[in-house]
């Protein structure tokens, strides 16, 4: 099930809302709980045990290794739910691909004999709800705050619906005084306020990712599989550009307006989710584009990988940039079983470094817009070798942005199409106008103006509606970050 579909918009969540704000407050959690299992079950039936089994075996030894604090038994405690929950994350998504990886180089090396692995299928959304896991044993270990008592409050913190599948990640210490003490946030604004940030989530996932997923469908093939792919020696530099500019905007309003829903539906049931996305692509630098975004993932890097590893409190640039690139390295792999995420990620480490040794100080000395423009021409090549699984025909794709003389392969972009990207573009530069904070921070915080209240609860309406008569006419729509 996804938050853009019919069943959920007129269904699920309607049903969910009524039972929830009519349930009693100390039983509000369950609810919670139970809708979540639901859900997930709705499209993993078959692995919602795992999750729970997963989450039962971590409560317990996160008493454990609390009641022994201090002690050798603690340290065990902490290390055993690690390896279980790393465990099953490496063994779901990345086995298979290291022993593809293994048996390419025993091949290479003369040996006939092969490692046999059978193909599993990996469960919806595990790399979020590990990672959330992953905080609660570390946090509470670190003494950051105290683990919870009731199981049942602690399955609702991992399974919660509106995360559960593609975030934001949320880490335990954000949100443990919110299990159990929330009914202040429960107010009639907070619930506008979510409703209408959930609203433009969806509009951004719908009208907007959904259109321009089309071209990026055309040119780079079926996400999954890669069949339809455009072949890239024979795109013009016009559609080469085209099919980059649909994917780069594609995965920024899908993404991100799956986190706006998310957060949206928290702030009606008086949680509050850090924010997962601030306008990434008026970004002047690489450094400056990962605090804005995918803002939970790069907080968690920097927490429980970076600075572990001795952060910026390093004796030397090189053992620096070496954190920089193994956080970013596995940032890449964390994405996906596959090398071609594992470039994603070297190339943004790259451009980390150049900044951290030079480049941000050469980039001081031209003007904002050239600045933008160049940090944004790196992310939309490295989106090239995010999208594209094979990388020598990701580099030809790369190549076509910069080659004339090509007539391109026959194919018809809709006016349709080019409104959308006319806006993708608007709303994601719109940032940099002096004007535009007051609306920003209206949109993120919300308002208690009645009136603007109104408009907001009337434009909620509106695109709802809009959406929906697009759902109706459309296919299915998944967000891109469910393989993840």
């Amino acid at each position: 099930m996804v938050f853009s579909s019919a069943v959920f918009l007129y269904l699920f969540f309607p049903l969910f809302l009524l039972t929830y704000f009519f349930t009693p407050q100390r039983f509000k959690n369950v609810v919670l709980l139970l809708f979540s299992v639901g859900f997930y079950a709705w499209g993993a039936p078959q692995f919602v045990y795992v999750v729970l089994a997963t989450t039962a075996l971590d409560f317990f030894l996160v008493r454990l290794m609390y009641e022994s604090h201090g002690t050798r038994k603690s340290l065990f405690y902490l290390l055993l739910s690690v390896s279980v929950n790393l465990g099953l994350l490496f063994y779901f998504k990345y086995c298979g691909f290291f022993v593809h990886n293994v048996n390419s180089v025993l091949h290479a090396f003369g040996f006939s004999n092969e490692i046999l692995f059978t193909s599993v299928v990996m469960p919806i959304g595990i790399s979020f709800y590990t990672f959330e896991t992953i905080t609660y044993v570390v946090d509470v270990y670190r003494g950051v705050h105290r683990p919870l008592n009731n199981f049942l409050d602690y399955q609702a913190y991992i399974m919660m619906f509106p995360k559960l599948i593609a975030g934001p990640i949320v880490r335990y210490h954000e949100i443990a005084d919110q299990l159990n003490n929330r009914q202040a946030q429960e107010t009639a604004d907070n619930r506008l306020n979510g409703f209408f940030r959930f609203s433009i989530g969806l509009a951004k996932k719908v009208l907007i990712a959904n259109t321009l997923a089309e071209v990026a469908n055309a040119i780079y093939g079926d996400p999954l599989t890669g069949a339809g792919m455009a072949n890239p020696e024979t795109l013009s530099m016009s559609q080469a550009w085209i099919g980059a500019l649909a994917f780069t905007f594609q995965i920024y309003f899908d993404f991100s307006g799956y986190s706006d829903m998310a957060i949206g539906i928290a702030r009606m049931l008086g949680f509050r989710f850090p924010e997962n996305f601030n306008h990434p692509y008026i970004s002047q630098s690489i450094t400056e584009f990962w605090r804005r975004w995918h803002i939970t993932l790069g907080s968690w890097m920097r927490n429980y990988v970076y600075i572990p590893l001795g952060g910026n409190r390093v004796h030397g640039k090189w053992r620096l940039f070496f954190n920089l690139w193994i956080v970013f390295l596995l940032s890449g792999l964390w994405h996906g079983a596959s090398w071609n995420f594992v470039v994603w990620g070297a190339w943004h480490g790259a451009f980390l470094i150049l900044d951290r040794w030079f480049l941000d100080k050469v980039l001081r000395f031209v003007g904002k817009p050239f600045r933008i423009a160049f940090t944004f021409l790196i992310v939309v090549i490295g989106w090239i070798y995010f999208r594209v699984t094979d990388l020598s025909l990701a580099t030809k794709f790369a190549a076509a942005l910069f080659r004339f003389g090509n007539s391109g392969f026959p194919y018809s972009f809709t006016n349709e199409f080019f409104i959308a990207l006319g806006f993708a573009f608007f709303f994601s530069f719109f940032a940099v106008l002096p004007f535009t904070a007051r609306f920003s921070a209206a949109v993120f915080e919300g308002s208690t103006n009645f009136r603007v209240q109104l408009l907001n609860a009337i434009v909620s309406v509106f695109f709802i509606l809009l959406s929906t008569a697009y759902l109706v006419s459309g296919g299915f729509n998944p967000f891109i970050y469910f393989r993840f």
